[in-house]
């Protein structure tokens, strides 16, 4: 990952005597506000940087990330350390958080194509591919939600978000032969869902 895509447009001052992640999420987790600006300056690159990756747009990216930092605030008392690592649970919680933008922004676009469109005649092959795409959207999203969470984050940040198997690793935490591992079985698991057959 390049440092433009991760240099924060606002300085961070990371305390190297603050403790982990975890340590620093517990003390979040009982109100510690001290402890959430330290999490926040340890998090908010790697934040924006993932959601940089989703938007493009840098301003979108800054507002996405203080949302997402603002969210891991109010519901840091959620988090279980045995369900993942702190890391996976706040770049899921971003990743989410671009992926609603970038489709919140396709809707809007989509109403504006659509008033415009209104007064022209639909051919009824256009219909038919439309109504074609969507029930394949609809089954690939069936069929994501029967993989496990780690599958379903790797197969999601690599090819929905472009990301290497090493980046993949790197962002949830997880070695990279775990992520091969997962992204495998998860793929076979998808292939076998949606009925796709081998040659």
């Amino acid at each position: 990952m390049s440092e433009e895509s991760t240099a924060l447009p606002w300085p961070v001052m990371v305390d190297p005597e603050a403790g982990t992640p975890a340590d620093l999420m517990a003390r979040v987790a009982r109100g510690d506000s001290t402890a959430f600006a330290q999490l926040y300056d340890l998090m908010a690159p790697r934040v924006y940087g993932l959601i940089r990756r989703v938007l493009r747009n840098p301003a979108q990216s800054e507002e996405v990330t203080q949302e997402v930092m603002v969210e891991v605030w109010r519901t840091a008392t959620r988090y279980d350390a045995d369900r993942g690592s702190l890391t996976s649970w706040i770049l899921t919680m971003a990743h989410r958080r671009a992926v609603d933008r970038v489709r919140s922004e396709q809707s809007s676009t989509d109403r504006e194509q659509a008033v415009a469109a209104a007064s022209s005649t639909t051919e009824y092959d256009e219909v038919a591919e439309t109504v074609t795409t969507n029930l394949e959207v609809e089954q690939v999203r069936d069929c994501l939600s029967s993989l496990t969470e780690l599958q379903r984050e790797s197969v999601t940040l690599a090819y929905y978000g472009g990301y290497s198997y090493r980046e993949v690793a790197e962002l949830l935490d997880a070695k990279l032969a775990t992520i091969k591992a997962r992204m495998r079985d998860g793929l076979i698991r998808l292939r076998d869902c949606l009925g796709v057959t081998g040659r």
